[in-house]
C-alpha cells in the first residue's frame, strides 16, 4: 500500500491506553498522526513526548457525542483508526455512561468519514466482547460469532461493544461509502502504560495481587499485548486485503497459571490469592459469595467462573501476519509498569 507521508492518519481517543500505543507505532512507522483527545491539549504530554511526535503529531479536540465534532479530525485522512468508547464496570447508568459513548460516537466518527472524500479505510477498535460475553467451554469461538446476549442489564460493557460494532456494520452496508470497515477485536489487553491511568484490565491483575480476591478460582482470560493489538490495528489499515473482523488474542490461560507465573517471577510477596477455590464446590461457593460483590463484578464472576475460553485466531495470524508476545512476558512487564506509575507498591522485604 502506498501511502503518501504528508496525509495523517487519525486516531479517536488519542490518550486511550490501546490508542497511545497505536499513536506510538504509527509515528514509529514514519506517519503523520491527528488525535483527538477530549480535554485541553497540555494534558497529554505523554504523547507529546513521543519520538517523531513534535513534527508528525497533531492533537485536535473532540466529543464523541457531539455531531460533526470529527469533522475537523477526519479532514484530509486517508485512514481513521476510531478508538474512543467509554470502558467502565460498575456504572451508574449503563445507557448514558456507556451505550451512548460507544454507538453514538461510533455514527459520529462514520458521519465525519462519509463527509470526507479522501477516507479510504476505517479501522474500529471493538472487542472479544462483541463476539461473546462469557465463554462456553465446548465452542472455539472466531470472527463469525456476535454476542446476541448481553443487554443494559445484563454486563452492560459488552452490549456497548457490541451495539457499537453493529452500528458500524449496519452504516457500511446502508451507506455504501467509498471507504470500507476492519474491526479489531481484542481479548483482554494487558501491557505497559504510555499514561500514568491504570486501564481496567491491568488492573484486574493489580487486584490479583493486592488481595482483591479470597482464592484462585476456576477463572480464565484470553490476553493479548497491548503493544500487539497497536500493531494489529496498523496491519489493519495498511493491508489493502485486510477485511472484516480480526480476533486478536496470543493465549487463553486461568487464574491458577496466572498466579504462578506472578510467583516464579519474583512477585510471590504480593499478597495473592493461596487458597484454592477451583473445583465444583469452591465453583459454587464463589457464585454464591458474588453477590456480595458490586453488580456487575459478581455477574461477571457468576457468568465465567467455571467455564473455559476457546478462541481460534489464525485469521489475524494468517491474514495480517501478526505474531503475539509471549503472555508471560506481557505479565510480568505489566508488573513491573504499574510499579513505575504507583499503581501497585513494591513489597517491603
Amino acid at each position: 500500500m502506498n501511502i503518501k507521508s504528508n496525509k495523517p492518519v487519525c486516531v479517536t481517543g488519542a490518550s486511550g491506553f490501546i490508542a497511545g500505543h497505536i499513536v506510538k507505532e504509527l509515528l514509529e512507522r514514519g506517519y503523520r498522526v491527528r488525535g483527538t483527545v477530549r480535554q485541553r491539549l497540555e494534558n497529554y504530554p505523554f504523547l507529546l513526548s513521543l519520538p517523531g511526535a513534535r513534527d508528525r503529531l497533531e492533537l485536535v479536540q473532540a466529543d464523541l457525542l457531539a455531531a460533526g465534532t470529527y469533522d475537523q479530525a477526519v479532514a484530509g485522512c486517508e485512514y481513521v483508526i476510531h478508538t474512543a468508547s467509554p470502558y467502565q464496570i460498575n456504572v451508574k447508568n449503563p445507557q448514558r455512561d456507556l451505550v451512548d459513548p460507544a454507538v453514538i460516537g461510533t455514527e459520529t466518527v462514520l458521519e465525519s468519514c462519509l463527509k470526507s472524500d479522501k477516507v479510504k479505510r476505517l479501522v474500529l477498535t471493538s472487542s472479544i466482547a462483541a463476539i461473546t460475553d462469557q465463554p462456553e467451554s465446548h465452542k472455539i469461538f472466531t470472527e463469525k460469532d456476535w454476542n446476541i446476549i448481553s443487554s443494559l442489564d445484563r454486563q452492560p460493557y459488552q452490549y456497548s461493544k457490541t451495539l457499537s460494532e453493529r452500528e458500524a456494520w449496519d452504516f457500511i452496508m446502508a451507506k455504501r461509502p467509498r471507504f470500507d470497515l476492519v474491526t479489531v477485536n481484542p481479548a483482554m489487553v494487558i501491557g505497559p502504560s504510555l499514561s500514568p491511568s491504570l486501564n481496567t484490565s491491568n488492573k484486574m491483575i493489580r487486584d490479583i495481587m493486592s488481595g482483591v480476591y479470597p482464592g484462585i478460582m476456576e477463572l480464565n482470560w484470553g490476553f493479548v499485548d497491548v503493544r500487539d493489538v497497536a500493531k494489529a490495528h496498523v496491519l489493519a489499515m495498511e493491508n489493502d486485503s485486510a477485511s472484516g473482523r480480526y480476533l486478536c488474542s496470543a493465549e487463553t490461560i486461568d487464574m491458577r497459571h496466572l498466579v504462578a507465573i506472578l510467583k516464579s517471577s519474583g512477585f510471590h510477596h504480593y499478597a495473592l490469592p493461596k487458597i484454592d477455590l477451583s473445583g465444583t464446590a469452591g465453583t459454587l461457593l464463589m457464585k454464591i459469595l458474588s453477590f456480595t460483590q458490586p453488580k456487575d463484578i459478581g455477574m461477571y464472576i457468576r457468568l465465567n467462573i467455571g467455564r473455559t475460553m476457546h478462541l481460534d485466531t489464525s485469521k489475524i495470524r494468517r491474514e495480517l501476519g501478526l505474531s503475539f508476545l509471549p503472555i508471560k512476558q506481557s505479565i510480568i512487564e505489566t508488573v513491573k509498569d504499574m510499579e513505575k506509575w504507583g499503581h501497585l507498591s513494591p513489597p517491603k522485604h
